[in-house]
């Protein structure tokens, strides 16, 4: 009896024993702590006018007062297909067209094809990453900070980012609208554009006399630029063709004014 109650302590001293080691095992090898991912830094905010960067993106230097470039853009030479030189090839829109599709728009053939892709995809992006691609960030072809200052990349870059418009909604593959009232478009037409323009749309030649080109004549052979036209202003028009923004027009507004104008002789 006396043996067994050695052997019973005894096992009961090795537990505690084994349960001692388990715990100092434990304290000495603590479990590994998680390293914390550093949180990205935030994009700085860019303060600009996109409204203004639409029309930059028509004819930059008319509207910064520069002069108009005399050699063809750098990135100009990988393309054939569009043998316009000079001036021309430094216009945001002769690349990505006034859709902003680029080889996916109404640019996709013709003599103003190129090739290049559009920026469409590009709306909504922070305005910050499209700065630094309009420095030369992702291809050094493409830097025009050489020619623009910094608030005018920056109001360009604002434009690409949040001024873009959908022109599937305004006009169809075939020129035509996509909807709109022409009966509204003639009231508007003719409380902000008559003045300028004459009621029959006739009164500015944007062309010559041998080929004369007016608002009806855009209207129906390229409505992608006059869409872009009403809704950012004509560059370096005297005097000064304003933004549909300035009239606080919706693009529904701009859908009844192409509409009509294409009425126009």
């Amino acid at each position: 009896m006396k043996h067994h109650a050695v052997r019973t302590g005894a096992m009961r001293l090795t537990g505690v024993g084994l349960a001692l080691i388990l715990a100092a095992c434990q304290t000495a090898t603590p479990a590994p702590t998680a390293t914390p991912v550093p949180s990205p830094m935030p994009l700085p905010e860019l303060t600009g006018d996109p409204v203004r960067g639409g029309v930059l993106y028509d004819q930059w230097w008319k509207v910064t007062g520069a002069e108009a470039p005399s050699g063809d853009q750098p990135l100009w030479q990988t393309q054939t297909s569009n043998t316009r030189t000079g001036a021309d090839t430094w216009r945001c829109k002769e690349c990505h067209g006034w859709d902003y599709k680029g080889v996916e728009g109404a640019y996709g053939s013709g003599s103003h094809k190129t090739g290049f892709e559009g920026i469409f995809a590009a709306a909504g992006r922070h305005p910050f990453e499209i700065l630094a691609i309009l420095k030369g960030g992702a291809n050094p072809g493409h830097d025009f900070s050489t020619v623009m200052d910094e608030q005018a990349l920056t109001d360009l870059a604002l434009f690409v980012a949040q001024a873009q418009m959908d022109a599937a909604e305004l006009v169809n593959a075939d020129k035509t609208p996509t909807g709109g009232d022409a009966d509204k478009g003639k009231i508007m037409y003719e409380d902000t554009c008559a003045a300028c323009h004459g009621p029959q749309g006739t009164a500015i030649n944007f062309g010559d006399e041998s080929e004369p080109e007016y608002v009806g004549t855009i209207a129906r052979d390229n409505p992608w630029e006059l869409a872009h036209k009403l809704l950012h202003g004509q560059p370096g028009s005297d005097p000064f063709m304003p933004s549909a923004a300035s009239f606080d027009y919706t693009l529904d507004d701009v859908a009844d004014l192409l509409l009509y104008t294409q009425e126009l002789p």
